[in-house]
């Protein structure tokens, strides 16, 4: 089974595109967990409204906690799962109908593989993941958050409650010092609505030739505190 983790902060009404999405699954041998970090939209109620007209087998959890942000509210999903395999999902994200189905394929066959991961658009942003690559993941963030994952594989530590930014970075970057490493599926499996974690993406060329960009500077100090951690400076 899979355990859905979706961390929500008001995003109440994207929330119910991505239950949408999840609900038209051909794979359907999963459980969803909603872990509700603080929200101020209602999303309990909008929740409740349209799981009461839901028709499916599926598992469904909702956890209320106070505003302790994404890691803090994966952790709390991860602790109330009961899948052998743990997919955390974004509020903002539409999953294409085979989504699942090809990635616990992917994982069931890769078997030296911890994790599997694909491309996706952020709106029509295309954002090409590539082939998994030590050397690359050591420079830079190019692996999604939303990948498949062996509980088994996932680390004891869980996130890091700290990280404020690159918190997919830091959990891949984790379980590489682990000897852990994922697969690549070849194939755009999920969509980003715009406007959620990654809302101030710019150019890559914006990095180089507007360092004075207040966006430009976060982006600087998120990664020397990862390459830190990890030691990659």
């Amino acid at each position: 089974m899979i355990s859905i983790i979706i961390p929500v902060y008001n995003q109440a009404d994207k929330l119910i595109k991505t239950l949408k999405s999840i609900a038209g699954q051909k794979y359907t041998d999963y459980e969803v967990i909603i872990v509700n970090d603080g929200s101020t939209d209602n999303v309990e109620k909008i929740f409740a409204d349209y799981y009461q007209g839901l028709k499916t087998a599926s598992t469904f959890t909702f956890f209320n906690q106070d505003n302790l942000g994404a890691p803090a509210a994966r952790n709390r999903g991860y602790r109330a799962a009961r899948g052998e395999f743990i997919f955390f999902c974004d509020a903002d994200a539409v999953l294409k109908p085979a989504a699942l189905e090809k990635m616990i394929n992917h994982l069931y066959y890769s078997l030296g593989a911890s994790y599997v991961y694909s491309s996706f658009y952020w709106g029509r942003k295309l954002f090409k993941s590539g082939e998994f690559s030590a050397q690359r993941l050591y420079k830079e963030p190019y692996i999604h958050t939303m990948a498949l994952i062996r509980r088994s594989d996932f680390p004891a530590t869980g996130w890091d409650e700290s990280i404020k930014k690159f918190q997919d970075w830091d959990l891949w970057l984790t379980m590489l010092e682990q000897g852990k490493v994922g697969h690549f599926i070849p194939e755009v499996l999920f969509s980003i609505t715009p406007g959620g974690t990654i809302s101030s993406w710019l150019p890559s060329f914006a990095y180089q030739l507007l360092p004075f960009l207040p966006v430009v500077k976060k982006y600087r100090t998120a990664v020397k505190i990862i390459k830190d951690k990890h030691g990659l400076s």
